[in-house]
């Protein structure tokens, strides 16, 4: 409550002041965009559970529902986003400027990246696509849960065998959702660049930063007694692998989209990193190559650093923290192009917007057992195997 209330009256200052306003909308949509992720991955790791009959995620898949049903939260504080689009402030020169998404203040007829990209950067495409999204997200995961808490009950195969059918298209539709969302909410701050890599890079780091987060809720709730009886050695394990193949596979995903775009050397492609080039922007750019690949890489190689609470709690810390230089390295040189600023409304939002899911996120939690306790793999995940069904062959 102390995060949501003072996240919200500092955020309302700085929406109210119109000096501060285009800082309000680019902050609020760094926090927006910072939690977002972290709903997404608790969602893309659900789906990985049902798709590969997982039985180590079984102890955390409903932590990582509870991640997902975050996501109609999402649609709600979205609304600001939608809000500051409309608006414009005036400029330095005294020329009106847009608030956030200049391209739709933009005449299409004479923004040729604009016009080459229609009908989806229109205002309408946008607000379509957004309400696209949301309603994607909430099928989705209201059929995933509504069958997990079915489970419970009953412990009938049914749901299981419906959680497996939902993610089989389930991942289509995340897939194509994360793309669209990263594309039109970040990567369209600068809409007249070009990257085919855009979607893969924001589901890298999204899972990432899950993985982080998700390997710190599950020893947390095993210390306060939530998961206590089905968290073991082996869960740990398997999250930090995880967390690790995602080390690379999102240092792999950022440095194809720069070395293709360096290589090709094309303007509507470099100008984007031209200008995370100058001032302190290029200081957070080497934060990125070390920070955020470099030293977690070698920090989880081996395998009792994957285990180990004093390595990979604080490890988890700088995941955020890195996490927070990789969202503003995309959003913040579009009003800060000489350089990172860490403003005190970057702060509020992400205390708003934190606040409000971590207090559904106890509700959830404190609504609905802590893990699925007639999942079909809970034995298995426990290490307690039943006796050999026996087959009539007749």
């Amino acid at each position: 409550m102390i995060l949501i209330v003072g996240g919200a009256v500092l955020g309302l200052l700085g929406a109210c002041v119109p000096s501060l306003r285009q800082q309000f909308a680019h902050s609020y949509l760094l926090g927006y965009m910072f939690f977002l992720s972290i709903c997404l991955g608790g969602l893309f790791m659900t789906l990985l559970h049902h798709l590969f009959d997982a039985s180590w995620s079984v102890a955390t898949r409903r932590v990582t529902e509870h991640l997902a049903w975050l996501l109609p939260v999402m649609g709600a504080l979205f609304v600001p986003i939608a809000i500051c689009s409309f608006l414009t402030v005036k400029g330095a020169d005294g020329s009106s400027q847009a608030v956030i998404y200049q391209w739709m203040h933009n005449d299409p007829h004479l923004d040729h990246a604009l016009h080459a990209k229609q009908p989806v950067f229109s205002r309408a495409g946008f607000f379509a696509i957004a309400i696209g999204l949301f309603a994607a997200w909430t099928f989705l995961v209201w059929h995933l849960r509504k069958n997990s808490l079915e489970q419970d009950k009953t412990g009938a195969a049914v749901h299981t065998f419906k959680m497996r059918f939902h993610s089989g298209y389930g991942i289509f539709v995340f897939a194509v959702t994360l793309t669209l969302a990263a594309i039109l909410w970040v990567k369209a701050l600068e809409h007249q660049w070009y990257s085919t890599m855009y979607g893969v890079y924001y589901f890298a780091e999204s899972v990432w930063t899950t993985m982080a987060t998700l390997w710190v809720l599950a020893a947390v709730l095993s210390r306060t007694g939530h998961l206590k009886d089905v968290v073991n050695k082996n869960t740990m394990h398997c999250l930090g692998l995880v967390w690790f193949a995602f080390t690379v596979f999102y240092a792999y995903i950022h440095f194809s989209q720069y070395f293709l775009q360096w290589n090709a050397n094309i303007p509507e492609e470099t100008f984007w990193y031209v200008k995370r080039e100058q001032g302190t922007w290029w200081q957070i750019s080497l934060l990125i190559v070390f920070g955020h690949f470099l030293g977690p890489f070698l920090l989880q190689l081996r395998i009792d650093a994957k285990l180990n609470p004093a390595v990979c709690i604080p490890l988890a810390i700088w995941a955020w923290i890195m996490h927070f230089c990789d969202m503003s390295f995309n959003i913040m040189p579009v009003i800060h192009p000489g350089g990172f600023v860490l403003h005190w409304l970057d702060l509020a939002c992400l205390a708003f917007v934190g606040g409000v899911l971590a207090k559904v996120f106890i509700r959830y939690l404190n609504a609905h057992p802590a893990y699925p306790v007639k999942d079909p793999r809970l034995g298995e995940s426990l290490g307690v195997h039943g006796p050999h069904p026996v087959y009539d062959t007749h």
